[in-house]
């Protein structure tokens, strides 16, 4: 037994990738202040990554802001639609993006990159979605603003040139965990059918008690006192870290993974969510279910974001671009 860096004895963490952790240390030398519920960011994270004109960068890809309405009795929820600049005559697949940032924190213009790059090679139209963040609002939120979007996103296909069952939902993080939630809620709500969900180092598990989310408790990128802050804001003291947490904002609770669209599960090896990540691969294999489960050698989480020009990065866009092509070939 050894201890993580936080002093709870545990079996010791995997390694890190030598990429990985040669950044891991360059972020080590400007530590930031721990986040809490008071210093949360809100004013101009809209702006803290670079506009989409930057990071389009001359492609011919066009983009606008949207208003839609969200769930019933909420407020409007804000979308930006992409798509190749030369297909107003086409109908092409279809990407839903929902943003990580643990439900409390985050902007969809924070992954407007991966966005862009998934419409430049696959040709795809894609909706970038904008959430309510706990704790101000907490769940279940977050995943009915997502789920509206799905639904509205689905039912606008024809105006958005978009084919509706070659639709995918996806995102890193949060965003995974919210959109295998929306997975569950279509399925129980026997609302529009995805082709797929795209399911980035989701976070899935409220319970914090898996031994990966031990292991990283001080280490890494995102670390286990931050997943125990985003617990409490989204479910509240007396869920946070409950068995009886509802399944749509926790995934992992879920006793039915039956019937959900094929599903694509990447983590790192080195990361708090390695083993829900894996479980939930492991359940919906149980049922009959389709789920193709990457686990990245030495990857933390993020890995793709925090070290873009590792190896490990490389090969991981090449199998979620694999994927991706098999998903939208097979619902032609």
């Amino acid at each position: 037994m050894t201890a993580t860096a936080a002093g709870h004895p545990t079996v010791p963490p995997v390694p890190f990738d030598p990429e990985v952790q040669a950044v891991l240390d360059e972020i080590a030398k400007n530590p930031q202040p721990p986040l809490t519920r008071d210093t949360l960011p809100r004013e101009g994270v809209d702006r803290m990554f670079p506009d989409n004109d930057t990071v389009i960068a001359g492609r011919p890809i066009v983009w606008e802001d949207r208003v839609i309405p969200g769930p019933a009795g909420a407020p409007d929820i804000e979308i930006t639609v992409f798509r190749p600049a030369d297909s107003a005559t086409e109908v092409l697949p279809g990407f839903v993006n929902i943003h990580g940032g643990g439900m409390i924190v985050g902007h969809r213009s924070w992954e407007t990159a991966r966005v862009v790059d998934i419409v430049a090679e696959h040709r795809v139209v894609a909706v970038n979605v904008e959430y309510r963040l706990a704790p101000e609002d907490p769940y279940p939120a977050g995943v009915e603003d997502c789920y509206a979007a799905f639904v509205w996103t689905h039912e606008h296909a024809a105006e958005l040139g978009i084919d509706p069952e070659r639709l995918v939902v996806g995102g890193g993080s949060a965003g995974g965990g919210l959109t295998a939630a929306v997975a569950l809620l279509a399925r129980d709500r026997k609302g529009p059918v995805m082709a797929g969900q795209l399911l980035l180092c989701p976070m899935i598990d409220n319970t914090n008690t898996s031994v990966a989310s031990l292991q990283y408790d001080g280490i890494g990128t995102w670390q286990r006192d931050m997943n125990l802050l985003a617990w409490s804001c989204v479910l509240g003291d007396d869920l946070a870290f409950s068995d009886e947490a509802p399944a749509y904002a926790a995934p992992s609770r879920a006793t039915d993974l039956s019937g959900l669209p094929p599903a694509y599960i990447e983590v790192g090896e080195a990361e708090t969510f390695r083993d829900e990540d894996t479980a939930y691969a492991l359940g919906i294999w149980a049922t009959g279910g389709q789920a193709e489960l990457h686990v990245w050698g030495g990857g933390a989480h993020g890995f793709d974001m925090y070290m873009p020009e590792a190896e490990i990065t490389r090969a991981a866009l090449a199998a979620r671009s694999s994927w991706l092509r098999r998903i939208w070939r097979a619902a032609r």
